[in-house]
């Protein structure tokens, strides 16, 4: 019986560390989070003809969700969950639902925020990336 728990318990600790080895670190997710803010604000602003404010301040970050992905020939992450941000200048903290995919780079080393931009011929993803800074830690 003690033997079964132990197993149990082992198979359940390595599955868990098979999943988070796939997660990007923190920093990675809060910069993605703000680049994607920072794209939709341009492209609202452009459309407006307005010039568009600095960069957004994103805080913590709650996780719901998370799977694994291929984006185009790289490995992917698709992330779910909640975040608070504002703009700058902005005295109120807004709570919103996120959804990301990031794509890993060749060496995972590096991640690129990737945005699905629809199917040339209606049967395969294609994808716009941007690269994502490197955190000198």
């Amino acid at each position: 019986m003690l033997l079964s728990l132990l197993l149990v318990c082992l198979i359940s600790l390595g599955l868990t560390s098979c999943s988070l080895g796939d997660r990007p670190p923190r920093a990675v997710i809060l910069s993605a989070l703000g680049q994607q803010i920072q794209l939709t604000q341009s492209a609202i602003a452009q459309s407006l003809d307005l010039e568009a404010s600095g960069a957004p301040e994103v805080t913590r970050v709650r996780l719901e969700e998370q799977e694994s992905l291929s984006i185009g020939d790289q490995k992917g992450v698709h992330l779910i969950g909640r975040f608070d941000w504002r703009l700058p200048g902005d005295a109120i903290k807004v709570d919103s639902p996120f959804e990301l995919f990031l794509e890993r780079g060749e060496r995972g080393q590096s991640w690129r925020l990737a945005l699905p931009s629809g199917s040339d011929d209606g049967s395969s993803q294609t994808w716009i990336t941007y690269p994502l800074a490197i955190d000198p830690v």
